[in-house]
């Protein structure tokens, strides 16, 4: 398991070792020492699942304190561009993003600390993405920022964005409490 620290403090990406053979394939996504070591010290309280078609975007989403979480995430089937924006106020990369794809086939995990804002668009159907959160979702303290306000030039044409996503504030005119 090979983890690097990304552009933007506190997130992780983890390069998991693939292992295959007749049957198929196994991987490892979460070891706890491992994890430590790096001084990710992540508790998981709730582990949930998407199934997304084709061009759906996801996102912005994040829990506002204090049902604010550490998350996991990783695409067990299928593939993901994986957006993340830090609305860390007092961080030096406040307002930056990163993109990275996550698929089954590179095995690939990001562990994004809380004040990270989450989204991805679904590359091909069926992509199935993995989310282990330190907290329980708490429907009242969810949140998200407008997919398209930030300034990530997502590569779709016509996404699939549902209602909710559609509602969500802009970037610049978010007061964020992170």
């Amino acid at each position: 398991m090979k983890i690097t620290e990304l552009q933007i403090p506190g997130c992780f990406l983890i390069e998991s070792p693939k292992f295959g053979d007749a049957r198929g394939s196994f991987v490892k996504t979460y070891h706890e020492a491992i994890f430590s070591e790096l001084g990710i010290d992540m508790k998981i309280a709730e582990e949930f699942y998407s199934f997304s078609k084709k061009d759906v975007i996801r996102g912005m989403h994040f829990q506002l304190p204090p049902s604010d979480h550490d998350k996991l995430v990783y695409c067990a089937n299928g593939s993901v561009l994986d957006v993340f924006l830090d609305i860390r106020k007092d961080s030096k990369t406040f307002g930056q993003y990163l993109a990275i794809e996550l698929s089954a086939m590179n095995a690939r995990s990001l562990f994004l600390p809380s004040g990270i804002a989450h989204g991805f668009l679904s590359l091909e159907d069926n992509s199935l993405m993995v989310y282990k959160t330190s907290t329980v979702h708490n429907p009242i303290k969810d949140a998200g920022i407008s997919w398209d306000s930030f300034g990530f030039e997502w590569p779709v044409e016509s996404p699939i964005i549902s209602d909710r996503d559609l509602k969500h504030t802009s970037f610049v005119n978010f007061n964020t409490p992170f």
